[in-house]
């Protein structure tokens, strides 16, 4: 044979291979677990996110009161409505706390030094108070009335709740409510 003359000769490279590497070439998953895990995490995100819109500044009926049970009905007897409802002075005075009530309606507003949704709940609740006659706008500074917190089962700052003229609870809001919200809560009050 002769000398090389410098020129190469190209292989096949398909012949190099063997009879399974002509098997389908392998394709990456579209979506990976840590994708999956992320689109999770922000549905699960946006729902809770909605849903506290949903219900932020609403204002519900009341519910029961810590100490109220002692006062409460026997099955035998229906008093009205208002009867049945605690006072909420009577309950917050063995606290400490003395509240001045309006003649026709309370608005008490439970709030925090570094709470946000506080200033405009209470710019908010101000003006309905000025608005509406014998309406009075208190607010209560919730880190130092722990015992009052505890007592009206205040879980979050803010908190509104609507007095009558007696001041038993008419409604309660948590969250900043809209001035809309808070005139038709007070409406039922008044």
């Amino acid at each position: 044979m002769g000398a090389p003359t410098g020129r190469r000769v190209r292989s096949d490279p398909r012949r190099s291979l063997r009879r399974n590497d002509w098997a389908a070439p392998r394709v990456a998953p579209i979506m990976t677990t840590g994708a999956w895990v992320l689109i999770v995490a922000v549905v699960a995100a946006l729902a809770f996110g909605l849903y506290r819109a949903w219900t932020d500044g609403r204002f519900r009926g009341t519910h029961r009161v810590s100490g109220a049970e002692a006062g409460a009905p026997q099955k035998d007897e229906s008093p009205p409505a208002a009867e049945l409802a605690p006072s909420v002075v009577e309950l917050v005075e063995t606290t400490g706390l003395n509240l001045e009530l309006g003649e026709r309606a309370t608005l008490l507003q439970f709030s925090s030094a570094f709470c946000a949704p506080c200033r405009a709940t209470r710019r908010t609740l101000a003006e309905v108070a000025a608005a509406v006659p014998g309406v009075v706008h208190v607010e209560v500074d919730a880190e130092h009335h722990l015992e009052a917190v505890r007592t009206l089962g205040v879980l979050r700052t803010p908190t509104t709740l609507i007095l009558d003229a007696r001041g038993a609870e008419i409604a309660r809001a948590s969250g900043a409510p809209r001035k809309e919200q808070v005139l038709s809560a007070l409406g039922a009050a008044v």
